[in-house]
């Protein structure tokens, strides 16, 4: 079936399902036209299928129903909105993709064992936000050598040199928010009040 078959089969049932809203609600064409200034002849032929159905036509038949739009077109039903990531292993990490799509901010949920015996920092082109779910994430970056508990989180441009995992204490499960081409992650926060 091609995009234009779906589009038509979508707008086949419209009128049906706009027929079965007003008898529903016990409304005749007569009222339905005087509530919306849509003629009776436009809404008999659009309950027929004589007539596509349109924006135009469409919104003031939402109002007058109290319905949304979509339950006038027979929009399909939003899917499952639960991410079910496959988890990426690398180099005694394992990743957890948060985001479905490619491109743009990146979000992963990191579980590490063990440490590495000597951190080799790196550079690359990107803005990193991390934070700590439960254990003890140690970070060099640049000339700093520090170590994140549950709760804190850090944030740093990815071109200096920088290298996190886990300390000798255990394990370390943390988030990471990416933004391969420097996008940095956007925090709404409450104006402070002037005065």
């Amino acid at each position: 079936m091609t995009e234009d078959d779906r589009i038509d089969a979508v707008l086949t049932e419209v009128g049906p399902r706009l027929r079965r809203v007003r008898r529903d609600r016990g409304v005749t064409l007569a009222e339905l036209s005087a509530a919306t200034g849509i003629s009776v002849s436009t809404l008999s032929r659009l309950e027929s299928g004589q007539r596509k159905p349109s924006l135009e036509l469409l919104l003031p038949l939402a109002r007058a129903h109290q319905v949304p739009l979509d339950e006038l077109v027979g929009a399909p039903p939003v899917g499952d909105p639960r991410v079910r990531a496959k988890p990426i292993v690398r180099h005694g990490r394992t990743m957890y993709p948060l985001t479905r799509q490619p491109g743009g901010l990146q979000a992963y949920k990191v579980i590490q064992e063990k440490p590495y015996e000597n951190p080799e920092p790196r550079v690359h082109e990107g803005y990193e936000w991390l934070y700590v779910l439960s254990g003890r994430l140690r970070l060099v970056l640049g000339e700093h050598d520090v170590v994140l508990t549950a709760g804190e989180a850090a944030e740093f441009d990815t071109r200096v040199p920088h290298w996190f995992g886990p300390t000798d204490e255990g394990p370390v499960e943390f988030l990471s928010l990416f933004g391969p081409q420097g996008e940095r992650m956007h925090v709404r926060a409450r104006p402070k009040k002037s005065g």
